[in-house]
């Protein structure tokens, strides 16, 4: 058994497993426009002899984490022969993902999972979920006469991504697009678009959606401010002779549209989304932005990490006043690690839904899934900012 890169010419293979495996009927036309933009150097493969055995694409991805952005390894199209599986071939190519992605500088990686439980055992946890509503036409928002105009059907990916970054940027773990992505992953959808521009002609907010059997599906519902935000419900609610509802999708988990209804009882959901996972602890905090609150934290963390060891052992994080951080390998070389007493003992799973922002770690302790005093608890708690979690794209 071999693990390596795919070559140009193993396409048919490797889109051969993929429908397989989920479950897709691809036209000749689609086979072939996937094949012009197939990047064989993404795709990981194991191969017995010649034979594709199972596969995993890593997309080298960069993501917003408290304004800065990280670099990022995105997980997509894991698959395996049914009669190949129960073999670890899945286990041994995320295991060699994370050394890849580790050599790359990509200190997180994310992926949207079959399956929570499966990739919990490799280190990956939930790290977002996401809004959904279904709201009918005389439930939408009141109508606002808006300063600035709404056009639509702009497709102008300048404008349109300097709304998205300024939007993003606000939350954790969204991605950041370039013109790619947005020819490839947004813009190909044909999503029909609604731009707001203020008085001074400056866009600050967008919309990408369809209307299909009187209904308004809204995928992105992006904005700067609140003038912006109801500027492009108005707009909708103009649409009241067209449809009979809206179905608005990969609404951030904080959203408070239901309290600014008139009428908030309307179908809801929260969908658990992507999972996350820090890949490189030492690499991820030297650049994480920590609170700064006027002195040192220094802290002894023992961190589980089974899967990607240069991550498991004990260290000493180290906070400055300024809220920069380091986390140092405690030498355990003439010492039993047993015995060294850590304030804080955690998994990798815990360290990334912290410092994600998904979770607090006072919540955390209770839960068990970090064990310390309730001082050095609280110590770890201050220095680590509060900012909501959120995604729109899929990969």
């Amino acid at each position: 058994m071999e693990i390596r890169q795919l070559q140009r010419e193993e396409f048919d293979a490797a889109i051969e497993l993929s429908q397989y495996a989920f479950q897709l009927t691809m036209s000749p036309e689609d086979l072939e426009k996937l094949k012009k933009k197939f990047k064989p150097e993404q795709t990981w493969g194991i191969f017995d002899g010649l034979e594709l055995n199972a596969k995993l694409t890593l997309l080298p991805l960069q993501v917003y984490i408290h304004g800065q952005v990280f670099k990022m390894g995105g997980i997509a199209g894991v698959a395996t022969w049914p009669e190949k599986r129960r073999g670890g071939m899945v286990s041994r190519l995320l295991t060699h993902a994370l050394k890849e992605m580790k050599s790359a500088g990509q200190s997180l990686s994310f992926l949207h999972p079959f399956s929570f439980a499966f990739y919990r055992k490799f280190g990956w946890e939930t790290y977002i979920e996401y809004q959904k509503y279904v709201i009918p036409i005389d439930k939408f928002p009141v109508k606002h006469k808006a300063e600035g105009i709404v056009n639509r059907d702009i497709k102008d990916i300048f404008e349109l991504n300097q709304v998205y970054q300024a939007y993003a940027s606000r939350y954790n773990g969204t991605l950041v697009r370039d013109q790619e992505w947005w020819q490839e992953r947004i813009l190909n959808k044909n999503y029909r678009t609604a731009v707001y521009y203020s008085e001074a002609g400056t866009p600050q907010g967008y919309a990408l959606y369809k209307i299909e059997d009187k209904q308004l599906n809204c995928d992105e519902l992006v904005y700067e401010n609140e003038t912006a935000r109801l500027a492009l419900w108005t707009y909708f609610a103009n649409h009241d002779s067209m449809i009979t509802q809206g179905k608005f999708i990969y609404m951030p988990a904080d959203d408070n549209l239901p309290f600014l209804l008139d009428d908030p009882r309307i179908q809801q959901e929260t969908v658990p989304y992507f999972m996350g996972r820090i890949v490189d602890a030492a690499a991820f905090v030297e650049k994480y932005p920590f609170s700064a609150i006027g002195q040192e934290t220094r802290l002894t963390l023992k961190l589980t990490d089974h899967y990607a060891p240069w991550n498991e052992g004990i260290w000493t994080l180290t906070i400055n006043p300024e809220g920069k951080g380091c986390l140092q390998r405690v030498d355990t070389s003439n010492s039993d690690e047993n015995i060294i007493a850590a304030d804080l003992n955690l998994g990798i799973q815990s360290l990334t839904t912290l410092m994600l922002g998904y979770q607090r770690a006072d919540d955390l302790n209770k839960w068990g899934r970090i064990e310390g005093s309730r001082e050095s608890v609280s110590a770890l708690k201050r220095v680590i900012p509060i900012k909501q979690t959120f995604l729109l794209d899929f990969f």
